[in-house]
């Protein structure tokens, strides 16, 4: 529906942890095991597929795969949902070994070396989880620790200063003794990262390091990811389906399609691939120089005629941004009348004790319409949707929904509200006891609806959303991408007047991001259903919206149109829709300038 394009920021240095580095370098490496180095040459692979088949069950997931990871780059590897990439990266670090060729690490065969030879080699790699595998039971600061404490001979006295340095530059300087269940997702984000560079490795591999975070912290992570290999000289490889990130990240870039990788250079080299799928997944990322060019054109000119493709923006924040005019209220709503608001909250306040979360929040959510709420870890964003479903009532202020007043509705009456709403959660929340088809078919057999029609329903919605073949998996059999489509499946089979979505694409592609986006906007066509979707994605949001609106530190800056909310001059707005462009970091600047809070 709407598009905005991303562009590339230019790193003129990374971020500075000097200190750190210096003491990792002193600390650490001579209290390693006594393992040979592998030499740090860039002719040679530190890690080395050759013609790699691995399956599962009959089915091959990697087919003849070859792949050499230079010594000294960052590789990042894409391709769609369930086509092995979390596989291949359990190759990479000898947690699984090959059906049939080789896997080479530091040049010895991971099927060949003897088990205690391999556990050496696996210590000269770390990983950092897409889900963090953080242990709950640790505090932070034991968390980070563990690995020293585990594979060195330092002393704790001497591993906390390396801890709380790291705790320092990630901006967690109080997080050392909280649990990880007291850490919102980019700070679980953040204490994986430190805990797996604080070895100083030779090559880090990122499980999607960047999902579930906003686009201020992914930037973050980016630069992070940056100075790791600058300073330590790490090897990285990263599993990633987000692009922009990609083009900052990347040395080369691997695509991997149908068990094989089909693509393979430079990002620029890549993108002259002409390959489909390459095409598909740059889609929206392009110039943000007043213009909506791509960054691989439909029909690509060959690799000697192409010119070399640069991203840059000649935009910048207006130097005198009125903060004082700004915050005496959010800019105009959506313009739409009170008969075409099917959800309203007017002057929200809400306290957790001590923490007020939300702050006066004014926000008018169009009937039939899609509505995408914006904003950073912490922001508020699924406290408002609480609020709007009524799991929380506001210690000021008013909330309704399909025209009644919230506040005084029963326990009774707000449960039968409910069932007129629809939920895609985040983790998709789906029982893992039942196999994929009775989770989608679970709501209508709860309310008592005929076999034949549920029968009917299913085998309708699973077609829709191509989940017919895996119709009898287990939950614990699909991939993260799979089963949120199964959670999207659950929630519109019932035909609830509104649906919410918190951050539906976390975790997709960019072929399955564009799939799930379109199925929010032909539930919306097709069935008139209102859409709220909680989003951390970008080009999705200014995508799909009819509405998109901001929350910063509890208060909503801004809820425009796409276009409008591009336009907006606060610099808190540009900084987040634009992280990771120059015109972010201009917006950055003017927020530094101003003495404003960041994310």
């Amino acid at each position: 529906m709407h598009r905005v394009r991303f562009a590339r920021v230019s790193l003129a240095r990374p971020v500075g942890v000097g200190q750190t580095g210096r003491l990792m370098e002193e600390r650490v490496n001579h209290l390693l095991p006594n393992v040979a180095r592998w030499p740090n040459d860039p002719a040679q692979p530190v890690i080395a597929l050759k013609d790699v088949v691995k399956g599962f069950d009959g089915v091959r997931i990697l087919d003849k795969l070859s792949l050499n990871i230079e010594t000294g780059l960052t590789t990042v590897i894409a391709g769609e949902s369930g086509t092995g990439k979390s596989v291949l990266l359990k190759m990479m670090n000898g947690l699984m070994v090959p059906d049939e060729g080789q896997v080479l690490l530091f040049g010895e065969d991971t099927r060949e070396v003897k088990p205690d030879r391999l556990l050496w080699l696996r210590k000269r790699v770390t990983m950092m989880f897409q889900n963090y595998a953080l242990m709950d039971s640790m505090p932070v600061r034991e968390n980070i620790a563990f690995p020293l404490y585990e594979n060195t001979r330092m002393r704790w006295r001497d591993i906390i200063p390396l801890v709380d340095e790291l705790l320092n530059v990630l901006d967690l300087p109080d997080a050392g003794d909280k649990l990880p269940s007291e850490l919102s997702g980019g700070m679980k984000k953040r204490v994986s990262f430190a805990r797996a560079v604080i070895t100083n490795p030779e090559v880090v591999l990122f499980d999607e390091p960047t999902t579930g975070l906003d686009p201020v912290m992914i930037e973050f992570v980016d630069k992070m990811i940056i100075h790791a290999r600058e300073q330590f000289g790490i090897t990285s490889v990263i599993i990633s389906h987000d692009m922009t990130s990609t083009l900052n990240l990347a040395d080369r870039l691997a695509i991997l399609e149908n068990g094989k990788i089909t693509a393979y250079g430079t990002v620029d080299h890549v993108l002259k691939s002409g390959r489909d799928l390459v095409r598909v997944f740059f889609e929206d990322v392009g110039r943000l120089e007043g213009s909506s060019e791509p960054v691989v054109a439909e029909s690509p000119a060959s690799a000697d005629t192409q010119p070399e493709i640069r991203l840059s923006s000649t935009t910048s924040v207006a130097p005198a941004f009125d903060l004082e005019a700004s915050d005496a209220g959010p800019s105009p709503l959506f313009d739409c009348g009170d008969d075409d608001v099917i959800a309203a909250l007017d002057g929200v306040h809400r306290w957790f004790g001590r923490h007020h979360v939300l702050k006066g929040v004014d926000l008018r959510i169009p009937k039939g319409r899609i509505s995408v709420l914006i904003g950073g870890s912490g922001s508020g964003k699924s406290v408002t949707m609480k609020h709007i479903i009524g799991l929380l009532q506001p210690d000021q202020g008013k909330v309704q929904a399909f025209g009644q007043d919230l506040s005084k509705l029963n326990g009774a009456q707000l449960l039968a509200l409910r069932e007129r709403y629809g939920m895609v959660f985040q983790g998709a929340a789906l029982l893992d006891a039942l196999t994929i088809r009775d989770n989608i078919s679970f709501p209508l057999r709860e309310r008592g609806v005929g076999r034949v029609e549920v029968r009917e329903r299913t085998d309708e919605t699973l077609e829709k959303l191509r989940l017919t073949s895996m119709a009898h998996r287990m939950p614990s059999d699909v991939s993260n991408g799979q089963r949120k489509r199964v959670g999207l499946a659950r929630a519109i089979i019932t035909r609830p007047e509104m649906v919410i979505y918190d951050e539906p694409t976390t975790g997709q592609d960019p072929v399955l991001t564009r799939y799930l986006d379109d199925m929010i906007v032909e539930a919306e066509e097709l069935f008139g259903i209102t859409s709220l979707v909680v989003s951390h994605d970008m080009p999705s949001a200014f995508r799909i919206g009819h509405q998109v609106a901001m929350l910063y530190r509890g208060r909503i800056l801004a809820a425009e149109s796409p276009e409008g909310l591009t336009e907006c001059r606060d610099p808190r707005v540009r900084r987040f829709i634009f992280a990771g462009t120059d015109e972010g970091e201009a917006a950055a600047a003017e927020m530094e300038r101003l003495g404003l809070s960041s994310y």
